[in-house]
This record gives C-alpha cells, sequence and structure tokens, in this order.
C-alpha cells in the first residue's frame, strides 16, 4: 500500500510552506498520498485538499464561535477518514486551536502526529505544551532555541529550520525597477507597516510621523512605504495627501525596496526574517491595546516579540513585567540590546523611533556594525534547507529512502 500523510494546515504562510513539504514529499516518490486540509497551493502540489482551511484564518473571534459546529464537523470528517483509510503520519501546520483537536482524534486511532512548526507556546501561554506531550509524538522546530525549550519539557524535537528562508532562496526581481532604486544616491527608508489591515492602520500614521522628522533631519534621504496590495496604497496614499514631504508608495514591489534600502521601520512579524535575509538594519513598531499591554505583563514569556531578536539572544527569558526599552537597555552592559531595536507600545513611539533611525543614517559606521551583526545570524540561520530537512526527516520516520538517495539523517 502507498505511504498516506495527513496534513491539516489552516493559514496562507501553512499552505505554503505545506505545499512545498508536499512537493518534496512527492518528488521522492510520486506514489505518497498527501491528503486533508490546506489550502490552493498545496492542492496545487498534489494534496487532495478535503476543505480550504485556509480560508477561515481571517476570521474574527465571534466568527469563529458562531462557526464552532462547522469546525467540530470538520474534526468528525477527520477522524472518520482515520477510521476508513490506513493514515502512516498527521503532519499539522500551525492553527492550535483546530489542530489540538486533530491530534488527540488522531492518537486515538494510533496515528503518530508530528507538528511541523509548532506554535509558540515559548512566548505565550506555555502550559500548552502539555497538549504537544500528550498529542504529538515530534515537533520539527523552526527556530534554533526551540528544540532546548521543548526537550526540557520532555518533549521530542528537532531543529529544520524556518521554511520562509525557502521561499526567500527562489525569489525573483524587477531588475528594472530595482536598478532604478540603486542609481539613486540618496540613502532609503523603506516602511513596511504589515500585510493586514487592521496592522496598516495602526501603524503607517507612526511610521510616517517617525519618517518626517527622518527627513527633516536627514533631508538627503528617501522614503518609500512597501504596500502589500493595492487597497493599503490607496490608504497610504491618503495618509500622504496630508504630508508635505516626498514619499512614494508601491504595491508588490517589497523584495527590491528591501533589497535597496539602507534601513527599515517595520511592522513586527515574519517580515523580520525577510529583512535578516537581506541584512537590512531595521527598527520595529507594534502598538497594543492598552488591555493587551496590561496582559502581556502576566503572559508573554519572552524578552523580545521579534524573530530575529529571538534567534540572536543568549537568553530569551523575560526577567522584568514590563515590555523591552531599546532605548533604556542599549546603554545597559549588563543585557544585550536588540539586533533589531524592538517599540511595543499603547503611544506612539515616532520619535524615539526616528532619532534611532537618524544615528543610524548619520554615523555609517553603527550602521555597518549592525549589518554586520545582522550577516552572522543569516550566515549561521538564514539558510535554505528547511524543507528538506523535514521531508528527510519524514521518510525516515516513514521507512523510505532520503530525497538524495541516501539514508535520511
Amino acid at each position: 500500500m502507498p505511504v498516506r500523510i495527513f496534513f491539516s494546515v489552516g493559514e496562507p504562510s501553512g499552505d505554503l510552506h505545506g505545499s512545498n513539504l508536499v512537493r518534496r514529499l512527492k518528488e521522492h516518490d510520486d506514489s505518497i498520498e498527501c491528503v486533508g486540509f490546506g489550502g490552493p497551493k498545496m492542492a496545487a502540489a498534489g494534496c487532495d485538499v478535503h476543505y480550504d482551511l485556509t480560508q477561515m484564518a481571517v476570521m474574527f473571534f465571534w466568527e469563529v464561535v458562531k462557526k464552532l459546529r462547522f469546525f467540530f464537523s470538520l474534526v468528525d470528517q477527520a477522524e472518520d477518514y482515520f477510521q476508513q483509510h490506513q493514515i502512516d503520519a498527521v503532519v499539522l501546520i500551525d492553527y492550535p486551536g483546530f489542530n489540538w483537536h486533530i491530534a488527540k482524534r488522531a492518537k486515538k486511532h494510533g496515528i503518530p502526529v508530528y507538528y511541523y512548526g509548532a506554535p509558540q507556546m515559548w512566548a505565550w501561554a506555555p502550559w500548552r505544551v502539555r497538549k504537544i506531550r500528550k498529542f504529538v509524538d515530534h515537533v520539527l522546530c523552526k527556530l534554533p532555541f526551540e528544540v532546548e525549550w521543548f526537550t526540557n519539557r520532555n518533549c521530542e524535537a528537532t531543529y529544520v529550520g524556518h521554511p520562509y528562508f525557502d521561499q526567500l532562496a527562489t525569489q525573483t526581481y524587477d531588475e528594472t525597477f530595482s536598478g532604478r532604486l540603486d542609481r539613486d544616491p540618496r540613502p532609503l527608508v523603506t516602511l513596511l507597516p504589515g500585510s493586514r489591515n487592521q496592522e496598516v492602520g495602526r501603524h503607517l500614521p507612526i511610521l510616517l510621523d517617525a519618517a518626517d522628522q527622518i527627513m527633516a533631519e536627514v533631508p538627503e534621504c528617501g522614503v518609500a512605504i512597501a504596500c502589500f496590495n493595492e487597497k493599503h496604497q490607496e490608504v497610504a496614499n491618503e495618509l500622504l495627501e496630508q504630508r508635505t514631504g516626498a514619499i512614494d508608495s508601491y504595491v508588490n514591489r517589497t523584495p527590491e525596496l528591501m533589497r535597496s534600502s539602507t534601513l527599515c521601520l517595520a511592522c513586527s512579524g515574519s517580515v523580520s526574517l525577510e529583512l535578516l535575509h537581506y541584512r537590512k538594519p531595521t527598527i520595529i513598531v507594534y502598538q497594543i491595546a492598552r488591555w493587551m499591554m496590561v496582559a502581556q505583563a502576566f503572559l508573554l514569556r519572552t524578552r523580545f516579540i521579534t524573530l530575529v531578536n529571538l534567534i540572536a539572544a543568549t537568553d530569551i527569558r523575560k526577567r522584568t513585567w514590563g515590555v523591552y526599552n531599546p532605548d533604556a537597555l542599549a546603554s545597559n552592559g549588563n543585557e544585550e540590546a536588540a539586533v533589531m531595536p524592538e517599540y511595543v507600545t499603547v503611544g506612539n513611539p515616532a520619535n524615539a523611533v526616528a532619532q534611532k533611525a537618524i544615528a543610524w543614517l548619520n554615523d555609517p559606521e553603527r550602521l555597518a556594525q549592525n549589518i554586520q551583526r545582522l550577516d552572522q545570524l543569516a550566515i549561521e540561520y538564514a539558510r535554505p534547507g528547511a524543507t528538506d530537512r523535514a521531508a528527510e526527516w519524514l521518510l525516515q520516520q516513514l521507512s523510505l529512502k532520503s530525497p538524495n538517495g541516501n539514508s535520511p539523517t
């Protein structure tokens, strides 16, 4: 009988990483059957997608509550499939609220469960690790410090790397546009306000306020906004109409703008990994509601929220009630400063962000030191191959040869 792997994936990013994994497995042996819940990219890669779960990823809390019966019907559908078919493994990617139930049903039927990129429980609600111990056989970790965190809590874990870097390794560019950027002798500051509507609404005004100050003190500096889609560009252009500075907005030009930038101002998120790939000095901004600021004092367990800062830190543990303060710690010899200074705030940190950016622009040596630190991190961690390593590990568990024809290691 052919090997059959059941996938459960609920986020668009997971659909991308899952599709690459499915494709790699089927390149090794096209008879491997990949089925389950995923998205259009996984379906295109050859997975028999029973339901496109990624279309539910943008739902708000109350919409999820209203559809709980539907979600549980999908869990029941998965269990029916487990009963009627021979399943060799269940692979979970993201979407923990739903995937815990899939894992529980799979274990009920004695099916091995593997989590490819587990939820960030080391940052929030670490008690959820009990579910990993109970329902998951092995975690394939995307971040280097996760292996120690999970193994210290009696969970089996292996570091494979972040599949995002696999995607970046195949990135293509509009070289004509890039050439135009590179011919401009001015230093370029790129604003990255996020990919979600709420993020753009919160963060773009802050980034623009900072940009105004930067241009006032470094008038030879150019500023551009990298918009995720046309709707976000419309929002950006409406805000720009109220300002006098010369700032351009672009859609579908984010890789080119990152590559040509002198430094970036960005909303927190996976974009920090892309900026690490390009070795770009970056200042991170993340505005949250006041109640969230209070909640994080009790729930957030890490010093930083930015993935690159967590990768770089010798100790990710939070030791104070407050959030990381890049201005206070930058001169504190007892604690390392973040590679990407981050401002988690309920207010508008535009002034502090601008002053840090201006200090970099006016001090090439300081900017070069940050680039060197990013380069050291990128050489060690921003390498492609996570998908291959995950595929080889799975093939080994399924008693198959590795994609390169050797026994997987």
